[in-house]
């Protein structure tokens, strides 16, 4: 049974509060009560500073306008030059963008929120900060870092007084201990920071420390324990309108009862976990509930729905980050910000000593010039390198975007910031779908299918890469590329026509020599030629696509070709015919277009040897 731990960080944000500490919790109903006040707008500035940070914290139903309060909260701090509410409005973003899965912009939010609290020396900012930047490491599997930020952390908040921003920070360095099972580790730090939360009368600390120790009784295999805690944190997040932590926690409720072996409860704590997720547009939670529901479908033997929803989370996961690339641009963080320290430490000492020599003599100053001109060395080097990470960074960009879309494209996109449709006079499209792919799909596991479709698709994008090709998309098993864009080029057909028969030569061989049994597909294969337009849409997730009449007819071509075939229109046919031999199919009836003429390829005429 694969179980996380839930972090609390982003409760945390209370107790930067400058008037009512005494208040507890989350409540959105205190946020549609203040929402009034908002609207009349007769307030100064410094009172809306402190009415934007109590909307952003309390409003708990709609991120965005959480985000939005925080946002405007940040702008103002900003104009009135108040670093105290700049550090409570980047910490509020910070916990906003965490919950919605931006982790790489909510890691710059919490840094920029610590960097507002170290100007104006307020130790509490500085150590809730700090606490968070420690779960956004753990979520990206940093423990190092994690670990390190806790205990910065918490070194901080014992000295200050602020009683539950110590026992959050405890709470959830805890959870790193618990994730790397020093089980009894964990429970000291959950029982240190569940006294400080029932003293204080915090209630969603205290249900956090509920689940949390409920989740390590579960790897315990303690399960009786483990189910009368999870069920008490949920009852009170339930009456706290958490619904974060209460999709979560459900996902780990049906853990324990399929590892109990009850199917039927396991699946009912998994749909609500989902409804929920959904309800309140958690992203990271709905990926979670939609694996958790594969995994129980696949147990029952329903592949099919086991399929549906791991396509579901395979859809949301990628759609919350790329972990990999969150975690590098974490890391070069990090590495900054140690250098950074470091240049200041050298820089302070190198002013020590030289008010030191000057006191002394005068004599000395040409090793005080000496030292000078070494830190201004050291600092030169330290811009040299930066440089040199950020070219990396910035090659590294421009390589993904390569990768998705065409150079010419991309390089308009960088200029201008957008990409403008352009019509293509002459371009060849194919389309391939694999014969009886439904009928496999509900029969193998969904890891086996994609590992499947991955094992055809990479081929055929080495052979869009030899016959520079543009591979346009994959749709399920269906996979689509044109000849002849972004560069207009004469032999666009010819290219595509020798490309479709690597295709399904390579299908052939792999079916025939199979000696690991593995899932292997027949192939039909349908060409067309004419215009098309081409662009890129989103604005977030850039994707290159074309329309026009010539794409569908080229889709119709494929659904009336046959196995293994090659099936071809009367407009590339008029194309390649002194190329290679066709065999003329006759006028064929299709969906939605009438009669049109096919072809079938057969051979090259001029093969080289």
């Amino acid at each position: 049974m694969e179980l996380h731990f839930l972090k609390y960080s982003f409760r945390i944000s209370l107790f930067v509060f400058f008037f009512q500490v005494s208040i507890l919790a989350q409540e959105q109903k205190v946020a549609d009560s203040l929402v009034k006040i908002y609207q009349k707008g007769n307030l100064s500035n410094y009172e809306k500073l402190e009415l934007l940070r109590n909307l952003s914290f309390n409003e708990v139903n709609n991120l965005k306008l959480s985000l939005k309060y925080a946002e405007e909260l940040i702008t103002l701090s900003k104009l009135e030059k108040n670093y105290l509410y700049l550090h409570r409005g980047y910490f509020q973003k910070g916990n906003k963008l965490r919950l919605t899965g931006e982790l790489n912009k909510s890691l710059d939010a919490f840094f920029k929120s610590e960097e507002a609290a170290t100007k104006v020396q307020y130790v509490i900012g500085q150590g809730t900060a700090y606490s968070s930047i420690a779960d956004v490491y753990s979520v990206m599997g940093n423990s190092t870092n994690a670990q390190k930020y806790y205990g910065e952390a918490i070194k901080l908040l014992r000295k200050a007084d602020n009683p539950v921003g110590l026992a959050t920070a405890l709470l959830n360095a805890g959870d790193e201990y618990s994730k790397n099972k020093k089980y009894d580790l964990a429970l000291r730090y959950f029982k240190e920071s569940g006294e400080i939360f029932k003293k204080a009368n915090y209630l969603s600390g205290t249900a956090y420390n509920l689940g949390n120790i409920g989740m390590v009784y579960a790897e315990q295999g303690r399960d009786a324990l483990a189910k009368k805690y999870i069920s008490e944190a949920i009852k009170m997040l339930e009456e706290l309108k958490d619904y974060y932590a209460i999709s979560d926690y459900l996902t780990y409720m049906s853990d324990i009862y399929l590892k109990q072996n009850d199917w039927t409860t396991a699946l009912n704590y998994a749909r609500r976990s989902l409804e929920l997720a959904q309800r309140y547009g958690l992203k990271d939670q709905i990926s979670n509930s939609n694996l958790k529901l594969s995994k129980l479908y696949q147990k029952a033997g329903n592949t099919a729905e086991s399929f549906k929803y791991y396509k579901n989370h395979i859809a949301y996961r990628d759609s919350v980050t790329n972990l990999k690339s969150v975690q590098q641009m974490a890391d070069l963080r990090t590495d900054y910000e140690v250098s950074q320290k470091q240049s200041e430490v050298d820089l302070l000492n190198q002013g020590k000593k030289m008010s030191q020599i000057m006191a002394i003599s005068s004599a000395v100053s040409a090793a005080l010039v000496f030292l000078l001109a070494f830190g201004m060395y050291r600092r030169y080097k330290f811009i040299k390198k930066t440089n040199v990470i950020i070219e990396e960074e910035k090659n590294r960009s421009d390589h993904l975007l390569l990768n998705i879309l065409p150079e010419e494209t991309a390089n308009e996109l960088k200029q201008n910031g957008k990409v403008l449709a352009k019509k293509f006079e002459s371009v060849t499209v194919l389309f391939t779908d694999f014969e009886g792919f439904t009928n496999y799909a509900e029969k193998l596991s969904p890891e086996r299918l994609v590992e499947s479709v991955d094992y055809y698709f990479s081929k055929f994008d080495e052979i869009m890469e030899k016959y520079k090709l543009e591979k346009i998309k994959t749709v399920g098993d269906c996979y689509m590329c044109a000849s002849g864009l972004p560069f207009p080029t004469a032999d666009h057909a010819c290219k595509m026509v020798h490309a479709a028969f690597e295709i399904a030569e390579f299908v052939a061989d792999s079916k025939k020599n199979n000696p690991l049994n593995d899932t292997r597909f027949e192939i039909r294969i349908g060409i067309n030629s004419g215009p098309v337009v081409a662009g890129v849409v989103g604005t977030k997730k850039f994707a290159y696509d074309i329309w026009g009449d010539t794409v569908n007819i080229a889709s119709r071509m494929e659904s009336n070709s046959q196995p293994g075939k090659i099936n071809i229109s009367e407009n590339t046919y008029q194309l390649i015919k002194d190329a290679f031999d066709c065999n003329y199919r006759g006028e064929i009836e299709v969906k939605n277009r009438g009669i049109m003429k096919m072809y079938f390829v057969d051979d090259c005429k001029h093969k080289t040897t």
